[in-house]
């Protein structure tokens, strides 16, 4: 949960770091083991074009689902290794246990092809593992939310192709499913159920189109991404009839020199017609408004901007950066009902580590602060 989760080996990494970068020849702990694979790994020197694969473990705590105990690998590689003409592509998997039982796994994707005619955007994911329940809308309490024990499965995938320039086009699929629902904890009756509360599946169909010109899309200098997506749930069975228009813009400025970076987000999702709880507009999470638990706040209708400040590295360090960040959003049954007064905010700051040196991929720790309280987040590579 936001701001319990703790990435242990990760501070153990970080901490053998300055040790390690003090050294001008290979210290004694880095000739065998554990300690050579460290060094490598920090001390990266192969060819841009290399492809790369990191994997570490990850743990967590928080009382609903115990010590969490994970594994994380990210491979990184440019098709037919051409660092000239063809993108980073980006792949990452991740799994999951409990000591309560609960487990999930995830593979994302964000992979062109060569010459990069096709870009391939998505996300696998199952597990078993609880959520928080907070209710609907921007006025949702914080106090006593429901615990949502369930069984989820997600595909989402864009199958794009270049169509002139930077600009792709192409389908999009988007199936969801979560079975098994209980909710404990909760004072609400069966009758006050959200919809889709004794389960859903939905199949969404659609269209998307994107504008990218980034070239590094995990440390991103200088470019500009936007995504729209217009879907409709095709599978009926269930009476979830609903449409989904969502749009995506980022913005990627150098500031004097090549170390600062100022990027801006705005996105929106807006819903019409009878959508699950669980496919609703969820604001928060580790990418934007970092601080907010992802769904603190849901409804049909988001909207949320982000600005981020980051010095990549600082001038004083090699492979030392930092950043400051802050974003507004918000959440409203219908865009005519959203209001000011019911914007949140969230603020913070990271560090960020330059950990594959020729491929200029950072490992970032953020802390996100909002009026509710705080987030920490882990992770290889920008929020966005």
């Amino acid at each position: 949960m936001a701001g319990k989760q703790v990435a242990g080996c990760l501070i153990g990494i970080l901490l053998a770091v300055c040790p390690v970068l003090a050294q001008q020849h290979i210290p004694k702990f880095a000739q065998r083991g554990l300690g050579r694979f460290i060094y490598q790994t920090l001390n990266d020197t192969s060819s841009t074009a290399s492809s790369r694969v990191l994997v570490f473990p990850t743990a967590g705590y928080a009382p609903e689902t115990s010590l969490e105990i994970g594994v994380r690998a990210f491979s990184l590689y440019y098709a037919k290794d051409d660092t000239l003409v063809n993108r980073l592509s980006e792949i990452v998997l991740y799994g999951f246990v409990t000591l309560r039982g609960q487990f999930g796994a995830q593979l994302e994707n964000a992979v062109y092809t060569d010459k990069n005619t096709y870009y391939l955007l998505g996300r696998a994911r199952y597990q078993q593992f609880p959520l928080l329940y907070y209710g609907i809308g921007p006025n949702s309490k914080r106090a006593n939310p429901s615990l949502v024990n369930s069984s989820y499965v997600q595909f989402r995938q864009r199958a794009l192709r270049k169509v002139v320039g930077n600009l792709y086009a192409g389908p999009e699929v988007d199936f969801q499913s979560l079975q098994g629902v209980s909710f404990e904890h909760t004072d609400l009756a069966a009758a006050e159920l959200p919809l889709g509360g004794r389960g859903s599946t939905t199949l969404e169909l659609g269209v998307t189109l994107v504008y990218d010109n980034r070239k590094n899309i995990l440390n991103v200098r200088k470019g500009a991404f936007f995504e729209a997506a217009v879907l409709r749930n095709v599978l009926r069975t269930e009476n979830f009839g609903f449409q989904r228009i969502l749009f995506d813009g980022r913005l990627y400025r150098p500031l004097g020199t090549r170390n600062r970076v100022l990027a801006l987000q705005a996105t929106g999702m807006f819903i019409n017609g009878d959508v699950p709880f669980n496919s609703l507009a969820l604001l928060g999470g580790e990418n934007t408004m970092r601080g907010y638990y992802l769904g603190r706040y849901r409804d049909k209708n988001l909207l949320a901007a982000q600005a981020e400040l980051r010095w990549l590295p600082f001038v004083f360090s090699r492979r030392w950066g930092g950043t400051l960040f802050g974003g507004v959003g918000t959440v409203a049954p219908t865009v005519s009902e959203v209001q000011l007064n019911r914007v949140r905010w969230a603020v913070g700051g990271g560090v960020r580590f330059l950990f594959f040196q020729k491929k200029d991929v950072y490992l970032r720790a953020d802390l996100g602060i909002t009026r509710e309280g705080t987030g920490i987040y882990f992770s290889l590579g920008e929020a966005f």
